[in-house]
């Protein structure tokens, strides 16, 4: 038996190898990767590598054995139709007699389009016919704490999400509900929406960088097609700005705050602080 990761050196893919490792011996991990030569720390350590892409459907052909377990990491090519690229993974699954296989979706409160493709990945997933889990994740810490720099050039957290609040957690959190799923039982055919502990504000989120930084950081509310209009000047393609615009509307509703305690139960420790990762954020 095995357990393979796919997208293992991307920023989720990278924690979930790393706590496998404590928990199941190296060789039993097959890190899914589409360049080598980025998971060459893994291999060093005694884990298997395949190399295969999702927009390369016979690389997958003989990937999977029978009784393994898999771990869909969501493609983050928003441009090339993710629910394809995953169906190829689904169907070299089915063809194997996989014993279970493992999606991280997105919370089935999210009406953004983001959500778009996960839904169609799950129903691709449930009418397969594979046993499967759904690790609805909810948002990640690192969405914001990794783009502090504009923040702290101009002194304001910028969000189209009103008064809303968010129950993200860390990508590490994520990653041990994913590897308690790996390598735990009784997980087959079970949904799990996951969330931090805590819902925060991004009032809240703007006057926790105030106080760790010693400035003065406030939190502008625009409208969204304002948002839009900065994420482009920033750099961004129009419908990724607009599709980021969107989850914070999302966000105002309440459609990301995941309040059942399903992450924290499965990683089997409370879930890390926005403070925490906003301070492990300013030391970096």
């Amino acid at each position: 038996m095995s357990i393979l990761v796919t997208g293992a050196t991307g920023h989720l893919g990278r924690h979930v190898v790393e706590q496998l490792l404590e928990k199941v011996p190296a060789e039993q991990i097959t890190a899914v990767v589409r360049d080598e030569a980025k998971a060459a720390d893994f291999a060093a350590r005694g884990v298997r590598l395949a190399v295969a892409d999702y927009n390369a459907p016979e690389t997958f052909g003989s990937l999977f054995a029978s009784g393994d377990k898999v771990l869909l990491i969501s493609g983050n090519e928003f441009d090339k139709g993710r629910p394809a690229q995953h169906q190829v993974v689904i169907a070299a699954a089915k063809a194997a007699g996989v014993a279970l296989l493992a999606y991280t979706s997105a919370p089935g409160s999210l009406s953004a389009a983001l959500a778009d493709d996960h839904r169609a990945t799950e129903q691709a997933l449930l009418a397969s016919g594979l046993p499967y889990t759904l690790l609805r994740n909810g948002w990640y810490h690192e969405n914001y704490t990794e783009n502090l720099a504009p923040v702290l050039e101009h002194d304001a957290v910028v969000a189209a999400a009103g008064e809303g609040r968010v129950s993200s957690a860390s990508r590490a959190d994520y990653a041990a509900a994913a590897v308690a799923v790996l390598t735990g039982e009784g997980h087959e055919n079970k949904t799990y929406e996951l969330g931090g502990d805590e819902a925060w504000s991004f009032a809240e989120y703007a006057a926790e960088l105030s106080r760790q930084t010693g400035k003065e950081i406030a939190y502008n509310a625009v409208p969204a097609e304002v948002l839009v209009g900065i994420l482009t000047g920033a750099g961004l393609p129009e419908p990724f700005a607009a599709v980021l615009a969107g989850v914070d509307a999302s966000i105002e509703k309440g459609e990301l705050v995941v309040s059942g305690g399903d992450l924290s139960r499965l990683a089997g420790r409370p879930t890390t602080p926005i403070a925490e990762a906003i301070t492990a954020a300013l030391k970096g």
